[in-house]
């Protein structure tokens, strides 16, 4: 009888019954952000929200133009993660690229009257504490720095957020440390020093380009993610400098 009640509930159809974090994250994986999203609200927990802010964040990221609803809607999902479980890296992580990604569309005034760089560093700070063998969330915290520095300047960012270009770094060096294939963190290492300072930093991107390519896509998202580091590479490789730097712009996500 025991055996037929739980058959039963795993022959339930997803949307009669709480998916799993593991199904969440397949439905994400194959490229289904939408139902994955759904799935992560649907959950109320942690991991599962957390993922749910990943997809809207992977469907935003892959888009044409920036969209702030969506960037808006992760950072709820994140919220939600967050307050089901504060020392969950992740929640904390989606926090920040969500706050990261709406501070480049609504301007650098706007984003520090809402005080979305300091809540960005707090949430980052966190996620390293809680996993600091987590390669997103120390990349990432190499990306704020990188991009605290570009919006303010040395040093103010150093004087109003403890922001430096070495730490940014130092970070970037640790995540590739600890995944140095990860596909997703080797972009996103060469987005960020492209996007500061490309010719300082040219024979780094493109090693962090070619590490992304040749590394092993385990998601939709990475695979399409591939598909842009080869594009940078190219046109880096072709000396094409301002049609890469305008694609650096449009896949940082800012708003022109």
């Amino acid at each position: 009888m025991k055996f037929a009640l739980v058959l039963a509930v795993l022959l339930l159809p997803l949307s009669a019954r709480a998916a799993t974090t593991d199904e969440i994250f397949a439905v994400y994986a194959r490229g289904d952000y939408e139902q994955a999203a759904r799935m992560g609200e649907a959950s109320h927990t942690a991991p599962g929200l957390a993922i749910g802010a990943r997809a809207v964040l992977a469907d935003a990221v892959l888009r044409d133009a920036p969209c702030l609803a969506c960037f808006e809607r992760a950072e709820k999902f994140s919220r939600q993660a967050i307050a089901a479980d504060p020392h969950f890296a992740f929640g904390q992580l989606w926090l920040a690229v969500s706050l990261g990604y709406q501070a480049r569309i609504i301007g650098a005034v706007k984003a520090r009257m809402k005080d979305m760089p300091h809540q960005s560093r707090v949430a980052l700070d966190q996620a390293v504490t809680d996993e600091p063998g987590n390669a997103y969330a120390v990349s990432a915290l190499g990306g704020w720095h990188i991009e605290v520095v570009r919006g303010g300047g040395a040093p103010l960012a150093r004087l109003f957020y403890g922001a430096r270009e070495s730490e940014a770094i130092a970070l970037f060096d640790r995540s590739v440390r600890l995944a140095p294939g990860n596909v997703a963190v080797r972009y996103q290492i060469a987005l960020s020093l492209a996007g500061f300072n490309a010719g300082k930093y040219q024979a780094r991107i493109a090693s962090e380009l070619k590490a992304s390519i040749s590394g092993t896509a385990d998601t939709a998202y990475e695979k399409k993610i591939q598909t842009r580091a080869a594009e940078l590479l190219a046109l880096m490789n072709q000396a094409e400098h301002d049609a890469f730097d305008k694609r650096v712009r449009e896949y940082q996500g800012f708003a022109d």
